[in-house]
């Protein structure tokens, strides 16, 4: 089979991409096929004559939505099969579950002839049973893939819209009964609150339940494998109800406005658990004081091996909330505290910090989901022969269970890469047509999270009621506690019973470890900003930051999020942000990057088509952040004064200058932007050097493009 580029067909309202394909079809010469050694039919292969078959595939390239919609009726009949679940998957960016039901109902269900290709020469009846047929499957598939969609308490209008139509089209059908125990579902689960979606998470604890200070020896009691497996069933059980279409880029970044506190609560979900678990790893290492340095060490090893436990399990997720607490400034600083730490679990801690090194756009987490996505289980390859021979020996435990496992992923990559791509391209084209090609790319995206979803029904996870009330208990620490405790348990150590000389050896071994020959020099300490690490149990974490991508760590948009440590200096000093969660949540349009300093591809890196693979969405090069490409980049603007550590990422290209990308700027900051003139464009250098851009410059040009595409709006003196 081959392909060949057909051009595009435009249309009123629409235009399509046209490819030709074209297919090989094997024949038998009916005569002779005896006397050349054939039988009945079939005639050797060097005897078989080679005949082709061309057909054409119109995909829908951008159009109305009127166009849209009435291509859910003739999609198979193009032959772009996907495009169905692309549509039902990203409807959401451009129009609302009323508009588009009505259309399909109201106008498409009424008529009484077609006027599209294989129904226009039939008679009216037939024309009205295929019709019939056409929406019944594009409902069906509605009602299976993205049922979420017709949840408007109280009045669950659509669905009883929908039902009227079943009732008075399809009576007594299979449909009917679906949607009818549908809308009782949903009228069974209105006294539940937004919060419903986090039913594991820290902020539900009982009535007149106090929140309490870890008791070490409480939490040294559970087993790490426990404490991993319930992290893991908190999970899996947020993200398995992730709604998709919560995740793309036009509607996550939107979710600052205070119109919007309550969209997107299943992402908000899965972002409150991470923060839960960034926080209880720095509450059990800092809240009690009184610990000895060499106690302090085992709770931060308890953590490595819990980490190591989650790898196991493929929990992405709790990975990386537990890596981002430990390289937080609060728990790095502990300088005697780490020296305790054994050099075994030193190198597995450094390890899992490489997994989400962000080198090359997280290259290396990228292609470990890909090749884990839907694996049985986990692919361990550990550099130090120690913990590889442990690694092996658990590994072999879960698979003598049998029971095939999932793979709970960062959820912040995906976060980061669909507002890159909501920021890179546009929403409409030339015409005022909605851009359907920008869904397509989005759908790639939305169809490894499904994917995800769908391998997390293979985990087979009992909840452990005695852990998951200790979780909820735990007091977390502000950011500013947590500096001062860390301060005070440091101050005390210095004092403490290691002499210097077991000092120097310590120091030794882990620069010796860590840095070559090198010894280890603290950076200067830095106070900590009044953002809070996590807010006190009571405050909102939702809008953590994300990765670039996966979610930029040090740039979150949102919040201030971790660093990932590199190979070099993997206890490199990070500042852990209110919110610890997807990095990529934030980026691109709204709190977080999706690329990294190093300009990777816009979209982050996602796998070939193929068995056990995700699609790829890499095919094309969009604009990258610290890179400029083809005339355009991507660029990072804050609000000084406001929140310095709110990032909005800006596509700007080689002709726009001052005014238009400050007002872009401006809105999206949810500022005035009538007051262009009040506010000036500076790009930060360094600490101590900006570049001022005239009123009418040109910003592309202008810009420094050796440097960190940081910029910061404010007010003119």
């Amino acid at each position: 089979t081959t392909f060949q580029d057909g051009g595009e067909e435009v249309e009123e309202g629409a235009v399509y991409n046209v490819t030709l394909k074209k297919v090989q079809i094997q024949q038998a010469a009916n005569k002779g096929a005896r006397w050349l050694g054939g039988e009945g039919d079939q005639l050797p292969p060097e005897h078989t004559v080679r005949q082709y078959e061309t057909s054409k595939i119109r995909a829908i390239k951008a159009g109305t939505l009127e166009k849209l919609v009435e291509n859910l009726l003739t999609a198979f009949g193009d032959a772009d099969f996907s495009y169905i679940s692309i549509f039902l998957s990203t409807y959401r960016a451009f129009a609302s579950t009323k508009a588009v039901l009505e259309l399909l109902l109201d106008r498409f269900g009424n008529l009484e002839t077609l006027s599209h290709g294989e129904v226009a020469n039939l008679n009216s009846f037939e024309s009205e049973i295929i019709l019939r047929a056409e929406i019944a499957s594009v409902l069906r598939a509605w009602l299976d893939q993205c049922s979420e969609d017709f949840r408007e308490p109280p009045d669950h209008t659509c669905l009883l819209k929908l039902l009227d139509y079943l009732k008075n089209n399809m009576p007594n059908s299979d449909m009917e009964s679906k949607v009818q125990n549908l809308l009782k579902q949903f009228q069974n689960q209105e006294a539940e609150t937004v919060d419903g979606f986090c039913s594991t998470s820290s902020s539900d604890v009982a009535d007149g339940e106090e929140l309490q200070i870890c008791n070490p020896e409480e939490f040294s009691s559970f087993q790490d494998h426990v404490v991993a497996e319930q992290l893991t069933y908190m999970d899996v059980m947020l993200f398995k109800k992730v709604v998709p279409y919560h995740c793309l880029g036009s509607i996550w970044s939107q979710r600052d406005k205070k119109e919007n506190k309550n969209l997107a609560p299943t992402v908000r979900a899965t972002i409150t658990q991470f923060n839960a678990v960034t926080k209880c790893v720095v509450s059990t290492i800092l809240s009690t004081k009184e610990l000895k340095i060499q106690q302090r060490a085992k709770i931060i090893e308890k953590w490595i091996h819990i980490a190591h436990e989650c790898r196991i399990l493929k929990n992405f997720s709790s990975l990386r909330a537990i890596i981002s607490a430990l390289q937080s400034n609060s728990i790095y600083r502990l300088k005697m505290t780490w020296m305790c730490v054994s050099k075994d679990i030193l190198l597995m801690y450094e390890e899992l910090s490489e997994i989400f090194s962000d080198h090359d756009n997280y290259l290396t987490s990228r292609e470990l989901l890909m090749k884990e996505a839907t694996s049985k289980f986990a692919n361990l390859d550990s550099s130090e022969k120690e913990n590889q021979k442990k690694s092996q020996k658990r590994l072999q435990l879960q698979k003598n269970k049998g029971v095939m496992q999932g793979t709970v992923p960062y959820l912040g990559t995906f976060l980061t890469d669909l507002i890159m791509l909501d920021t890179a391209l546009q929403d409409y084209v030339e015409g005022g047509l909605i851009n359907f090609e920008k869904r397509r790319r989005e759908f790639e995206v939305i169809a490894q999270i499904k994917l995800l979803q769908s391998s997390c029904n293979s985990y087979c996870l009992i909840p452990d009621q005695k852990f998951i009330e200790w979780f909820q208990r735990q007091q977390h620490l502000t950011e500013e506690e947590s500096y001062k405790l860390s301060r005070e348990v440091e101050a005390a150590a210095d004092t403490h019973v290691l002499s210097p000389k077991s000092q120097k050896s310590m120091v030794k071994r882990i620069s010796t470890l860590f840095l070559g020959t090198d010894v280890i020099t603290p950076p200067k300490e830095q106070p900590p900003k009044s953002s809070p690490l996590g807010g006190s149990s009571g405050e909102s974490t939702d809008s953590a930051s994300v990765s670039s991508c996966e979610f930029n760590h040090s740039e979150t948009e949102d919040v201030c999020m971790t660093p990932i440590s590199t190979p070099d200096d993997p206890l490199k000093k990070v500042q852990l942000g209110p919110q610890c969660h997807h990095e990529l949540a934030v980026g691109g349009s709204d709190k977080c990057s999706i690329l990294d300093k190093a300009g990777g591809s816009d979209s982050g890196s996602v796998s070939d088509k193929g068995s056990s693979s995700m699609p790829c969405i890499s095919s094309k090069v969009l604009p990258a952040y610290n890179r400029q490409s083809g005339g355009a980049c991507i660029i990072r603007v804050s609000m000084n004064g406001i929140n310095d550590s709110v990032y909005k990422s800006i596509l700007i290209t080689n002709q726009d200058r001052i005014p238009d990308v400050t007002q872009r700027a401006l809105l999206k900051h949810n500022m005035e932007p009538d007051a262009v003139e009040d506010y000036e464009l500076v790009q930060v250098i360094s600490e101590d050097k900006e570049l001022v851009f005239p009123r009418d410059a040109n910003v592309f040009y202008g810009m420094n493009s050796h440097v960190n595409f940081n910029f910061i709006l404010r007010k003119k003196a």
